[in-house]
């Protein structure tokens, strides 16, 4: 990784490249620590512990939440807008035509999602200064005024929205004057900005939990290579082609494979399972402190309360979510039958596999096993830094195998994007 940096930095074009995308990340998180106008920081960052959902969110936004920042809610709008989309392109014939009508369809597609985005931020920014007004986040002498409120509400709300799309552009600018996926990227920086946090704690809790301080960052350089070796393994499926006569030359009768990730669906069906697990603990965080004697509690409280991110039962129920996210993911992701056809319109067969259903079979066959094995592997990544932060009684760090996930997988994309572009400017120098 560090070569292949070394060496795109030597072309002009791509150190250009790298300079820009970091001049965008440094923007990014100048934006995440520049307040919004009326809101209480110093009581907000004094509190910014002591919730789960607000300490779930402050990580995926790098801290924005912390500050009631200009770019709170960072790039979690855009994210769940292309979610959104995605699963609505396999309901919708209209937008299932759209995604396969080639380059002009995928532009109509991300109008859509910035569309889409941008109201999402709009519910988003109002259902944040709702948790800001009633946890008493807002200035003491605006609050007190019921027409100063309703201009510090509008004002929020419409700062909120503007800094989600704010990001949404710089993710953009990114993906065409930078390196790598913007959006992916401004996520990667936001994850690694709480990385002196997280250091901190471990020093904090060091001479208390030694043992524990040690085996979490053994774990953490195993996990590093463990989803490194993971997400580059593949299954490859052999085909062969037959040999055809095309005029006075022969095509096919060469033999290839369909290659098949082993965490095929990324970390989406972590995004899904935690986005809905923390639905719970989003409504508690609303309802505030008002059942603080357990006696007091009505049912909903103390089912609601199970759902805390620390506990057995969240774990178990996250496991099993995961697993079935990835299920549903490849399901859409995925299409056998398609496969089956493209593979005998184009003369191609699987050795000693039928064409046709067997075929069809066969590939999905070997999808679901390797669907398991990609879950199961998300599944132990997302429940170790639970198990580890309850055995060793090191804070709450139930999102930390998620964020390495991400900040792996970043990485390793971008690096490969670096050394794409390497190779298209060398056989682009060739050719000169």
């Amino acid at each position: 990784m560090i070569e292949t940096i070394k060496n795109a930095w030597r072309v002009k074009e791509l150190r250009n490249k790298i300079l820009f995308t970091l001049f965008i990340i440094a923007i990014f998180r100048i934006g995440s620590v520049i307040p919004v106008p009326f809101i209480d920081v110093r009581s907000l960052w004094n509190a910014k512990t002591s919730n789960e959902f607000f300490s779930y969110l402050s990580i995926l936004t790098g801290g924005g939440l912390e500050y009631g920042a200009i770019f709170a809610m960072s790039v979690t709008p855009y994210i769940n807008a292309s979610i959104i989309i995605q699963l609505l392109c396999v309901a919708i014939p209209a937008l299932e035509r759209l995604s396969k009508e080639g380059e002009e369809g995928q532009k109509k597609l991300a109008t859509i999602t910035r569309y889409t985005t941008v109201v999402l931020s709009l519910i988003q920014g109002t259902a944040y200064f709702f948790y800001l007004k009633n946890s008493n986040f807002i200035m003491s002498d605006i609050a007190a005024k019921k027409g100063m409120t309703i201009f510090a509400a509008v004002t929020i709300i419409l700062a909120f929205t503007a800094g989600s799309a704010l990001v949404m552009w710089l993710g953009e600018q990114i993906d065409v004057k930078g390196i790598g996926n913007g959006i992916s990227i401004l996520l990667f920086a936001g994850i690694l900005s709480r990385g002196p946090q997280a250091f901190s704690l471990l020093v904090n809790n060091f001479s208390a939990h030694k043992f524990a301080v040690i085996g979490l960052v053994a774990a953490f350089l195993v996990v590093i290579g463990f989803i490194v070796w993971m997400t580059n393994a593949e299954r490859r499926i052999p085909v062969q082609y037959a040999k055809r006569v095309v005029g006075n030359k022969m095509y096919g009768g060469q033999n290839t494979h369909i290659p098949i990730k082993v965490n095929m669906s990324g970390v989406m069906p972590i995004i899904f399972a935690s986005s809905i697990l923390m639905l719970p603990t989003m409504i508690l965080s609303f309802a505030g402190d008002r059942y603080n004697n357990i006696y007091e509690q009505p049912t909903w409280h103390k089912v609601m309360v199970m759902f805390s991110t620390r506990g057995v039962f969240y774990a178990v129920l996250y496991f099993l979510m995961i697993i079935a996210f990835a299920y549903f993911y490849t399901t859409i992701q995925f299409n056998p039958v398609e496969m089956a056809n493209n593979l005998r319109k184009n003369g191609g067969s699987i050795p000693g596999i039928r064409p046709g259903k067997p075929t069809t079979d066969f590939i999905s066959k070997i999808l679901s096993r390797i669907t398991l094995l990609g879950a199961l592997f998300l599944s132990v990544i997302a429940i170790l830094p639970i198990a580890m932060g309850n055995i060793g009684g090191i804070g709450n760090i139930s999102i930390g195998g998620t964020s390495v996930l991400i900040m792996v997988g970043v990485a390793l994309d971008t690096v490969q994007n670096l050394e794409s572009q390497m190779m298209m400017r060398h056989y682009k120098g060739f050719l000169d």
